[in-house]
């Protein structure tokens, strides 16, 4: 057993975050590449690794976060006017760089939406030189890494939609080469396909709600599935994914315990309230 001492770097602390450059990918994403000595120490695990943003009101120069060094800033946040406490909210490291310096970039991809909330409205006005705080690992193997293919694994299948295609991306450029996978990404437009730079032995089908494409389950129900030991990872949003484990586990009869399945978020609610319904659940 490994015992942490003084001088092990906590998993997760407060970082800052500026805005260097943003670069568009497609009708739907956008991607704000942040840097900065705030970065200082951080440390991406890499695949699906999410962190925690804090983004700014309209009007505020910065978000408002009660930092507290013995991590209790959660209830004190909590305790701020909502209107006036940073939106907090989860995203994925697309990318990290760590240059010759010891300065740190790093990519986060957003998923943009007419009807979109705070953040997306953030993101879209989003300029070099805005700052921005977050959680994030200071250590490369943490607990905010999910997707993890156990070692006898003979092939992936991965279902994302946009929200988590980032993370699905990012997990495909890490595959070994040679890995057998199976993929479905879902996007709204045809131009928001990406083209995705992995060695494993692909298949990336692109379903495009524009051409009235199908559902994550009947996708999956309609493939015929390689034989051998899956490894499942699925992420989007929540009664998608929870449909589509059920189809997995209740009906192709994959080992639930081999399926790793994310709630990006659900129709309907906002972030807050998906935190609050996940809490009183676990409560």
């Amino acid at each position: 057993m490994t015992t942490a001492t003084a001088s092990d770097p906590a998993p997760f602390r407060f970082f800052g975050l500026t805005v260097t450059r943003t670069r568009r990918l497609g009708p739907t994403m956008l991607r704000i590449t942040f840097g900065g000595p705030g970065l200082d120490g951080f440390a991406a695990g890499g695949r699906d690794q999410s962190l925690s943003l804090f983004l700014p009101h309209p009007g505020q120069p910065e978000p408002l976060v009660p930092v507290d060094g013995n991590g209790e800033w959660f209830a004190a946040w909590r305790a701020l006017p909502e209107d006036e406490r940073a939106v907090l909210r989860s995203y994925t490291v697309r990318a990290q760089r760590r240059a010759a310096d010891g300065s740190n970039e790093i990519d986060i991809d957003f998923a943009l939406h007419e009807d979109g909330g705070p953040a997306c409205r953030w993101a879209s006005a989003a300029a070099p030189g805005q700052f921005i705080k977050a959680i994030g690992p200071a250590v490369e193997d943490n607990t905010a890494v999910r997707f993890r293919p156990p070692q006898d694994t003979d092939w992936v299948l991965i279902w994302a939609d946009e929200t988590a295609l980032p993370a699905a991306s990012a997990a495909l450029e890490w595959l070994p080469a040679g890995t057998r996978a199976l993929v479905w990404l879902e996007v709204h437009h045809a131009e928001d396909r990406q083209v995705i730079d992995t060695a494993a032995r692909a298949t990336v089908n692109w379903l495009v709600r524009d051409e009235n494409a199908p559902s994550a389950v009947d996708a999956v129900r309609a493939a015929e599935l390689p034989s051998g030991t899956p490894y499942v990872w699925i992420a989007g949003e929540s009664s998608e994914v929870r449909a589509l484990r059920r189809h997995l586990v209740h009906e192709r009869g994959f080992d639930r315990k081999r399926v790793t399945f994310v709630g990006y978020w659900r129709r309907g609610l906002s972030e807050e309230q998906l935190r609050a319904e996940v809490a009183a659940e676990d409560a």
